[in-house]
């Protein structure tokens, strides 16, 4: 079955967003994202030189929420500031050291912090240590820097050990 489905998930995940791109439910459409879904993820996997592997599934759930509910107030936090004075924006960057050492861990957090608004992922360093950022509003280095890695790489080792 691994020689098949390599990764069930990207599978599912090719399959619907070629219906959702597509916009067709159509037989040849279903057909086509199944043969997509099959395919892709086994030409992506001779790509890949590091395979995923989950740990603590579980805390998926606990960060997918953590991370949404990071975007809703982000995007709230981000409204505010440009509808306020400009001169009360502080922009700037921090390198964020890495604990992950896993690859896809570091690119889920490197997408987690692009994703929340007013934040993004910029550069990572080619020994994969560091993780430039760019924050909107960046008030205290420190706290940021310890916030990311509270609320975003401790979840992430758990679940990419």
């Amino acid at each position: 079955m691994n020689r098949l489905l390599p990764s069930p998930p990207l599978s599912v995940a090719v399959f619907v967003l070629w219906l959702l791109l597509v916009g067709d439910f159509s037989p040849g459409q279903l057909a086509l994202a199944a043969v997509m879904a099959l395919l892709l993820p086994l030409l992506a996997g001779l790509l890949q030189p590091e395979r995923a592997h989950f740990g603590r599934t579980r805390t998926i759930l606990v960060l997918s929420r953590r991370v949404l509910w990071d975007m809703l107030l982000s995007n709230i936090e981000v409204a505010r500031r440009i509808l306020g004075p400009e001169r009360a924006l502080t922009p700037g960057f921090i390198w964020v050291p890495l604990d992950l050492q896993n690859i896809h861990g570091i690119t889920a957090l490197a997408s987690i912090i692009t994703l929340t608004p007013g934040t993004l992922s910029a550069e990572l360093t080619e020994d994969r240590r560091h993780l430039l950022v760019h924050a909107f509003n960046l008030k205290d280095a420190d706290a940021t820097v310890a916030e990311i890695k509270a609320r975003y790489e401790a979840p992430l080792k758990e679940i990419f050990p």
